[in-house]
């Protein structure tokens, strides 16, 4: 996602500078002037003058013999425990050093380590052994990556007093509050990005970067946000506090009110019984998932018109934990998660523009016919793993859904098929439901339908009416796996690609089988009931698309003879 954590890679910036006097030889009059050989440290590259490469050598001890015109060095993944000052202190050109996945502890870097590194630009030290940080770091610094050690104290030099430091990551370390000192990033007011995630913070840190537009503190042990601990920071776009122990007493109503900037909020995995008050207006995702919240209350949401995703999947909202209009509000809101909620109704009066709807395990047991009226402009609606039965599915509870796309019912109670689905669907998911019999009409018009998932039911090929799959013009994928098949069920969509029969009692596969279906790449015949006879040799004689033919795990291994023009690459095995 464009807002996960990228680390920054090896840069290799601009052109070679001119070689240095100290690494340049003169030719003798009467000789051709022939360019001087490159010195490299052993078993390392250099392929530029200013580049020197040792990483992944196992080395033990630092490389000797390097350039002193060296301004970008790598000794990633060796096996080194100390900096030598000596070796270092000489590398005065080094914009980028990279240390990361190396055995380096604290006792074997030197505090003077960097002072002569004065054009040091981007340091890389994580995975490593540092139990404290490095008391001074150059004044020249941009990027520090400090993260996965086990660091537990941080100095006011480390990170303070750096003017052009932009990103600082800090993550997976041991450090508590009292090891940040208040002062740790005076003077550094550039800094972007500071990754803390995977320390044991207790609470939010005062004094940070008024510059900075993400911050990540998942992963701790933060209980509150100190008043105005967040009151300088009007830059902040992304701000992660997941998987903490916050609770509604650790937020006040201005815990969030200057940040104007926010737009992604990630407050899941705490213990918030209620909404925060307070959210800033900027927000376009809000992540409250797996919390504690029995209630959502409308005032805690108003003002958010430009809120996008809102996310409160496994909370304890139950029968009345969202009122009707609750969520009014949220005009231009695209997505909503409400997975796992103990909800036994379709929320009523959802934002009109919704365009993702997404139940799954809730104890929805009706669906009437204007509960989606109020939406539709849905292109995705999930109702898996509820309790529809088709008694309870009004025949017209879906037909203001004309832009809907995606229908999951999977995991229902579901005996026939739902009448009245919109011609607009590409994808039908009806798994593990109780249907026993499939007929043309509530299929009719679905000629854009381009999957259909009917695995894990009770069909037969007596129980498929004909002309069932007459509309299905634009049928790619078809799975029937797991149902009680005794056979290829005939006069397939011509548009199939993929057919899925895995589990069935299927013991025969006649000439005729695939005569309806000439685009067919792969089909799945796995756990039937097929012997070394069972499938005829001209089965397959019309199906030049042909690449996968699955027929594991039948009584007897089965071969299969693809058409000369197809890929030979079946997949026969015994069981």
């Amino acid at each position: 996602m464009w807002l996960s954590l990228l680390l920054l890679p090896l840069l290799l910036p601009g052109p070679p500078p001119a070689l240095g006097m100290e690494d340049a030889s003169f030719p003798h009059l009467g000789e051709s002037s022939q360019p001087p050989p490159r010195a490299c440290p052993p078993r390392c590259s250099c392929p530029r003058a200013d580049t020197v490469d040792c990483a992944g050598l196992d080395l033990r001890v630092f490389p000797d013999h390097i350039t002193r015109a060296a301004q970008h060095l790598s000794l990633q993944n060796n096996q080194l425990q100390e900096l030598p000052y000596n070796e270092l202190s000489r590398l005065s050109s080094l914009r980028t050093l990279n240390l990361h996945n190396n055995l380096i502890s604290s006792e074997g870097l030197p505090d003077e380590a960097f002072e002569s590194l004065t054009q040091l630009q981007h340091i890389y030290v994580a995975h490593n052994k540092l139990s404290v940080a490095p008391q001074f770091l150059p004044r020249s610094l941009r990027v520090a990556d400090l993260a996965a050690n086990e660091v537990t104290e941080i100095f006011p030099l480390t990170f303070g007093e750096k003017p052009a430091l932009r990103s600082v990551y800090l993550h997976n370390n041991q450090l508590n509050n009292t090891g940040l000192p208040p002062d740790a990033f005076h003077g550094s007011q550039a800094v972007v990005t500071l990754s803390l995630s995977s320390n044991r913070l207790s609470y939010v840190p005062p004094s940070l970067p008024s510059s900075l537009e993400r911050l990540h503190l998942q992963n701790n042990l933060i209980s509150k946000v100190p008043r105005g601990a967040l009151s300088r920071q009007t830059h902040l776009r992304e701000l992660y506090l997941q998987h903490n122990q916050l609770t509604d007493s650790g937020l006040h109503a201005a815990t969030f009110s200057k940040l104007h900037c926010l737009e992604y909020l990630d407050l899941s995995h705490n213990q918030l019984a209620a909404v925060p008050a307070g959210l800033p207006h900027t927000l376009a995702v809000l992540h409250l998932g797996r919390n504690r919240i029995r209630r959502v209350e409308a005032a805690r949401l108003r003002g958010l018109r430009g809120l996008r995703y809102l996310l409160l999947q496994h909370n304890q909202l139950g029968a009345a934990g969202l009122p009707a209009g609750a969520l009014r509000p949220l005009r231009g809101l695209h997505t909503l998660h409400l997975y796992g909620n103990g909800l036994d109704r379709v929320p009523q009066a959802l934002p009109r523009r919704l365009r993702a709807l997404v139940l799954p395990h809730n104890r929805v047991t009706t669906l009437g016919a204007r509960d989606l009226a109020a939406t539709p402009s849905l292109a995705e609606l999930n109702l898996a793993y509820n309790r529809l039965a088709s008694a309870r599915v009004h025949r017209r509870a879906f037909r203001r859904l004309r832009a809907l796309r995606s229908l999951d019912l999977a995991g229902n109670q579901l005996t026939l098929l739902p009448s009245g689905l919109p011609a607009s669907l590409r994808t039908l998911r009806l798994q593990r439901n109780q249907l026993r019999a499939l007929e043309p009409e509530p299929l009719a018009g679905l000629d854009q339908l381009q999957e259909l998932c009917l695995a894990h039911n009770r069909l037969r090929v007596g129980d498929i009416g004909p002309g069932t799959w007459h509309e299905l013009q634009a049928l790619q994928v078809l799975d029937l796996s797991h149902n009680e098949l005794s056979f290829v069920p005939p006069d397939l969509p011509e548009a199939l690609e993929e057919l899925h029969l895995r589990g069935n009692r299927i013991s025969h596969v006649g000439p005729e089988a695939f005569l309806s279906t000439p685009r067919l790449r792969a089909l799945f015949l796995r756990a039937n009931r097929l012997h070394v006879t069972s499938i005829a040799p001209e089965a397959f004689l019309g199906l030049p698309h042909l690449r996968v033919v699955d027929t594991t795990g039948n009584p007897e291994p089965v071969l299969v003879q693809l058409p000369p023009t197809a890929p030979r690459r079946p997949r026969a095995e015994g069981p």
